[in-house]
């Protein structure tokens, strides 16, 4: 094995992505938090670990958790892939593998995202409140909701590092498959 054969991008991709997982599954770090009053709700989500509490009950969705085993399964695939590919960028089935997977931490990236938006938005009209992506700040609950009661409540949402870690990672996987092409131009015919 040559060390000018390896694809560098790749073998970072399929590592940050190994860090990635570890870090979502075993420490269980969310990718984005929402804290609604003083431990009213909190939602600590990402797509391999997805938790919600309610005045500091547990709350669990069974269809979220075979979402984030799909997401978790998905990407242990796309680094165990990515790590092969990185090494072997040259053999026959190497394209395959590199096509499998520099996709897929992109796509998680981006279906959380916007999954976020969705549901932040549903989130909302459902409520009437207007909830923030990042950053925090104080809703005045409607009377409808609070009995007529006037009640003040702060809300704090952020992206935590292990967010942007995926960005990273994601970013990395791009390159690799960018530099697939420098890599193939090089290798001498069969």
């Amino acid at each position: 094995m040559k060390l000018n054969r390896i694809n560098w991008f790749g073998l970072a991709g399929g590592l940050t992505v190994v860090v990635l997982v570890f870090a979502s599954v075993a420490f269980a770090y969310p990718w984005w938090q929402l804290e609604v009053g003083e431990g009213f709700f909190e939602a600590h989500t990402s797509p391999m670990n997805t938790n919600f509490s309610l005045l500091g009950n547990m709350l669990t969705i069974p269809l979220v958790y075979f979402l984030n085993l799909t997401c978790l399964l998905s990407l242990v695939a796309s680094a165990v892939a990515m790590l092969f590919y990185s090494v072997l960028p040259t053999k026959s089935y190497s394209k395959d593998l590199l096509g499998f997977a520099y996709k897929k931490p992109l796509v998680t990236l981006l279906v959380f995202v916007i999954g976020l938006l969705i549901v932040t938005y549903a989130a909302g009209l459902l409520f009437q409140i207007s909830f923030p992506m990042v950053g925090s700040t104080t809703v005045r609950l409607p009377a409808s909701m609070s009995g007529g009661t006037a009640i003040s409540v702060p809300i704090v949402t952020s992206f935590t590092w292990i967010f942007w870690l995926a960005v990273v990672a994601s970013t990395l996987c791009i390159a690799a498959r960018l530099y697939h092409k420098r890599i193939a131009s090089t290798q001498p015919p069969a």
